[in-house]
């Protein structure tokens, strides 16, 4: 007796999955969610791309070391404590000295450690302007009246 006798009568279904190593092509078209229109303008995140710090050395040409605090949970104890980085960023105009309050803005590389631009932050209790108290002020014609 041979033992190829019985695969010699053994026929394969031409559909089956394992024919040529793919799955058989659907017969049947099922509709597809159209795609979303794409945007014109490209989005763009802005999480995390600027920090305020304070200029710590300014000793180098268009550089300045820029300290950055932050608090961040202590891993056992869960305190927030205060850490510290510092950054390298460009000056270009060598406008910063040591204790400057900075901004730091993510640019392109501009060398191995560089990857931040330096900018100025407004101070936060500024005076008022006469612009901005004269508008404040009643006008002339109400003042005139109170006075009679």
């Amino acid at each position: 007796m041979s033992l190829t006798t019985p695969f010699r009568r053994l026929t394969l279904p031409t559909t089956s999955p394992f024919l040529r190593g793919s799955l058989p092509i659907p017969t049947s078209k099922t509709p597809t969610l159209p795609s979303p229109p794409p945007t014109h303008l490209p989005l763009r995140i802005e999480s995390m791309k600027k920090m305020q710090g304070r200029v710590v050395c300014a000793t180098n040409d268009k550089t300045v070391a820029v300290e950055v605090v932050r608090l961040a949970p202590h891993p056992k104890y869960k305190r927030r404590v205060r850490k510290k980085k510092t950054f390298q960023a460009h000056d270009p105009d060598n406008a910063f000295n040591v204790g400057d309050l900075v901004q730091l803005e993510r640019s392109r590389p501009i060398s191995k450690n560089k990857c931040f631009l330096a900018v100025p932050v407004p101070p936060r209790n500024t005076p008022r302007s006469d612009a901005a108290a004269a508008d404040s002020a009643p006008p002339e014609a109400e003042v005139a009246v109170a006075s009679q």
